[in-house]
């Protein structure tokens, strides 16, 4: 069974083993409901999802969230912390400013001046989550704070809609949304399932390595696709909240195997920002398997981390 839809400004892909295809209607509706109230919950173009209202939301007072909410914020501080701040979802506005948010680009590169004003409004030092009796809630000590969940929501769907089929006993599935694959179990021929890495710049479909992740996730994060020259610059869409700039160097692609897809997906994104010397000792420091691919003269070169290299096929 072959299920398609779109969520989250992508698409989704779910493949599932062994179920009867009188159950494709009954499980699509579902999983477009769990995805659509993940949309309510922490979509920023959505004006009335919690996530906007929060950011609306400039009193000092807690904001009463979702427990879902609750639970993919506290996993982006934490990841955001173990990562001295290379993962930062309140760089929002700085993204704006960019150019690569809602807002139009801009026509020159934005003054030293222009960045620090904007970067005053940024810090993950500014967010809570805070869990009572009550339940659980958000708290902001700046009244512009503005959080953007998009480096880990699609990861936090797909274990949602992974978690959901399991539940369903539909264990041997392939779950995607946007690039962000889970899997459990066996494809159709019994076998383990296969992922590919994507070459860097090239045509779609062409793959860099074939890896079998096991009952794993894997998420992929690179500035190939999204970028615009400026100034005479190439201007990446993935900036270095230490900086306020889009990053320059040379690290193209990361990929990151995980238990998690919402962990896969935060990571992916830490460790492009801090480049590959420092996001290869990051992920051996703590264990991770990691896939990179570095521009070079002569094409990509690649360095994994010690925990990848099991996960190698063909």
């Amino acid at each position: 069974m072959h299920l398609t839809g779109e969520t989250m400004g992508t698409y989704y892909s779910v493949k599932v083993v062994g179920a009867d295809e009188a159950l494709a209607a009954p499980l699509q509706a579902e999983i477009d409901r769990r995805l659509e109230r993940v949309n309510d919950q922490m979509s920023t173009y959505r004006p009335d999802s919690e996530l906007s209202r929060f950011n609306r939301h400039e009193q000092p007072t807690p904001f009463p969230v979702s427990t879902d909410t609750a639970r993919v914020v506290t996993a982006a501080l934490q990841l955001g912390r173990q990562s001295d701040g290379a993962l930062d979802v309140t760089v929002g506005p700085l993204v704006n400013l960019w150019g690569f948010g809602p807002d139009a680009r801009p026509t020159r590169i934005p003054s030293p001046e222009q960045l620090q004003q904007i970067r005053a409004l940024t810090g993950l030092r500014h967010l809570q989550v805070r869990v009572t009796a009550e339940g659980e809630f958000l708290h902001k000590q700046l009244p512009e704070l503005y959080v953007d969940l998009s480096a880990i929501a699609k990861g936090f769907g797909t274990d949602l809609v992974s978690e959901y089929l399991a539940e369903e006993g539909l264990t041997d599935h392939l779950v995607e949304i946007g690039g962000e694959v889970r899997v459990s179990g066996h494809n159709a021929q019994g076998q383990p399932w296969r992922i590919a890495v994507e070459k860097p710049g090239a045509e779609s479909g062409s793959v860099q390595q074939v890896i079998a992740i096991g009952n794993n996730s894997v998420a992929t994060s690179g500035d190939y696709r999204n970028y615009y020259q400026l100034d005479g610059k190439r201007l990446s869409h993935t900036l270095d909240p230490a900086t306020g700039r889009p990053i320059t160097h040379n690290l193209a692609s990361v990929t990151v195997i995980h238990p998690s897809c919402m962990m896969a997906d935060g990571l992916a994104t830490a460790l492009t920002v801090m480049g590959t010397e420092q996001a290869l000792a990051f992920a051996e420091a703590n264990r991770l398997a990691v896939y990179l691919l570095t521009k070079t003269d002569d094409g990509f070169r690649v360095d994994m981390s010690s925990a990848f290299k099991k996960y190698l096929r063909g």
